[in-house]
């Protein structure tokens, strides 16, 4: 795992100090070793974590055997191999052994189209000397990050695997995008192309981009595909086990030690069982046991696997000490919850092993989620007429919310309007009511999913679903948790679910074979059962759960929140006595609206690190002094 910063000049060249000051923002992503080009023309700079050949022949910046080309690259090719085979058969001259430079001989001889041979995760930039022409590109699921922005005061373009080293060149003009805000109340994480600086945006997964003369080209080279021919669970199990046999054994080449992450889950579980690793890793909650806490079933699986497992269990105490370092290396405020224990549990990781592999991505693929099951209830309730629906429906939303309204509401609406993603925080309603203008504004998620569901029209309504996750939940959350917690400790996370190959098995399988009324990931679950025990194969998904609902019913964190709640940062952007009810509501247990009162919070805590403190990171600031009743911000 490394990281890449660079710029192209618009008026003048930079000192190489700008450049090493980008670089070192990202020291966390590559510790091992950085080096830098810097002419009247570009910067390129690279941090490496050694973790394929580790002779300074692995280094970059990376040129090929002319000089014309130069990559920087961060990511893992793993189908590497056999890609070089067939560049050296055609002439290529290699001076190292690793997959970089493979992608970069690959640009040479195929240009943008070395794309559709790679396997793995990336995010990379190729500058041509001759042509003076920026490639950027970024892996189809969006495992590794690339952002980009040329909201400079002299035209400079600015890239890099992370947005805080935009802050270290001197004419970036670092602003608040208002247009953010609203969209994350509801989503939870930052849903726009643009993110919370403003003219910065994120490369999408699946694209490249060209920049040259100040304008920029995008392309898309590859989206996820629904054929749906699968219909035998017995063939689908066995293409499941074959491909996730071949993706792990991809995935754990490496040339330092690999460990799992395990839960009590099926994927690790799946995944750990595949790999047969020396070390897992798992974290829970003290003082919680049961759904806070599966260290225990991680410990079992590992025993029965004869797999030394290292195991941490977290205070309330620590999970808020350690919010505003989290939110740092975010980059943008990101409020699933679940990015806390997973920071600990990359902490915890990084003192044994140097990549570890994970579970992300089998929920999207494979039908994990509660919201891709159709009830029987609601198949028969869709015999009725959709206009009658409709009218029902309607009428429905505007009575007092109960289970009945909200089930007759959803049965007359479309996926469309219905479903934008796993997580649904605050709604449009709510965002309204407790945001102060010129915050609220027009964006609404259905909008921000338009385009996205155009793509996939006629498909059916749970496919339309798992597509809208892959291109917006997937990306804009669980991957940039595990990117960003992960490399805040030098620590490479693989995800083998997420590989085209399996990708091609998964859109292959018949809807009812991934999400159906008895179960969730039907067809993975059952290939799971031929290598897992049935205890682990048929487990119910919990995620990450973090016992937040409770604590916020302590009075050291309902202070410490309600601290925050009254500052004059809140009232900028809040109605305060809104933030107020909610927090107090829930205190006195008579609502449950940690959720809202958590998605606030972060914001809040993010602002404070990028605006107030300027972008500082938080081991950097001197600690202040606070009431023994409230915890560290």
């Amino acid at each position: 795992m490394c990281g890449i910063v660079g710029y192209v000049h618009k008026n003048h060249p930079y000192e190489t100090k700008v450049i090493k000051d980008m670089m070192e923002r990202i020291h966390h992503r590559g510790p091992d070793d950085g080096e830098y080009y810097n002419d009247e023309k570009v910067g390129l700079g690279f941090r490496r974590l050694s973790i394929i050949d580790m002779s300074k022949n692995a280094n970059q910046p990376m040129f090929c055997e002319n000089g014309r080309f130069i990559l920087i690259f961060n990511g893992e090719i793993y189908n590497f191999h056999s890609l070089k085979d067939t560049l050296v058969a055609r002439g290529h001259e290699f001076q190292s052994h690793t997959d970089s430079e493979v992608v970069l001989h690959g640009y040479e001889e195929y240009g943008a189209d070395i794309l559709q041979k790679l396997r793995g995760m990336y995010a990379f930039a190729i500058w041509d000397r001759d042509t003076e022409e920026l490639f950027l590109a970024r892996d189809p699921f969006g495992i590794k990050p690339l952002y980009y922005t040329n909201h400079t005061d002299d035209g400079t373009f600015l890239f890099g695997s992370e947005i805080k080293s935009f802050l270290s060149c001197p004419t970036f003009m670092k602003e608040f995008n208002e247009k953010a805000l609203k969209p994350f109340l509801t989503f939870q994480y930052s849903a726009l192309d643009e993110t919370f600086f403003k003219g910065v945006y994120k490369l999408p997964p699946g694209h490249y981009m060209v920049y040259k003369n100040g304008q920029f080209d995008f392309y898309r080279y590859w989206d996820a595909d629904y054929s749906e021919n699968t219909k035998a669970l017995k063939d689908a199990v066995a293409s499941i086990n074959e491909i996730m046999e071949d993706s792990v054994r991809y995935h754990r080449i490496s040339d330092v030690k690999v460990g799992s992450f395990l839960s009590g889950g099926i994927d690790s579980s799946y995944v750990t069982t595949l790999l047969k690793p020396e070390n897992t890793f798992s974290v829970g909650f003290k003082q919680h046991e049961g759904i806070f806490n599966e260290t225990n079933l991680a410990e079992d699986l590992s025993e029965q696997l004869t797999i030394q497992n290292h195991k941490r269990l977290i205070s309330g105490e620590e999970f808020f000490e350690k919010i505003p370092k989290i939110q740092y290396h975010m980059d943008e405020p990101h409020a699933n919850l679940s990015s806390v224990p997973l920071y600990f549990l990359a902490e915890l990781a990084s003192q044994h092993v140097t990549v570890v592999l994970s579970g992300e991505g089998a929920d999207e693929l494979f039908g994990g989620y509660d919201w891709y099951q159709i009830s029987s209830k609601q198949k028969a309730y869709e015999k009725i007429p959709f206009p009658v629906r409709r009218v029902v429906s309607k009428v429905c939303s505007h009575l007092p919310s109960n289970k009945m309204t909200n089930f007759l509401t959803k049965g007359g609406q479309k996926v469309e309007e219905k479903f934008i993603g796993q997580a649904k925080v605050f709604t449009d309603e709510d965002a309204k009511k407790v945001l102060k203008q010129p915050f609220y504004n027009d964006q609404t998620p259905a909008g921000i999913l338009s385009s996205t569901y155009k793509r996939v029209a006629k498909a059916n309504e749970s496919t339309k679903m798992q597509y809208a996750d892959i291109n917006h939940w997937l990306p804009g959350d669980i991957l940039q948790k595990a990117d960003k917690m992960s490399n805040a400790h030098s620590l490479e996370l693989r995800v083998p679910f997420l590989d085209k190959k399996v990708m091609e098995v998964a859109g292959d399988l018949h809807p009812s074979l991934r999400a159906n009324q008895k179960d969730t990931k039907y067809a993975l679950r059952q290939a799971a059962k031929s290598i897992l025990p049935d205890e682990w194969a048929n487990r119910p998904k919990v995620g990450f759960p973090v016992p937040i609902r409770h604590w916020m019913r302590q009075e050291k964190y309902f202070r410490h929140v309600k601290e925050l709640f009254l500052s004059e940062t809140a009232s900028q952007f809040f109605h305060t006595e809104e933030l107020l009810r909610y927090l107090n509501e829930h205190y006195e247990g008579r609502k449950n609206h940690h959720r809202y009162i958590w998605t606030v919070y972060v914001f809040l805590t993010w602002y404070e690190v990028y605006f107030i403190k300027d972008g500082q990171s938080p081991e950097k600031t001197e600690p202040k002094e606070i009431d023994q009743t409230l915890v560290y911000a």
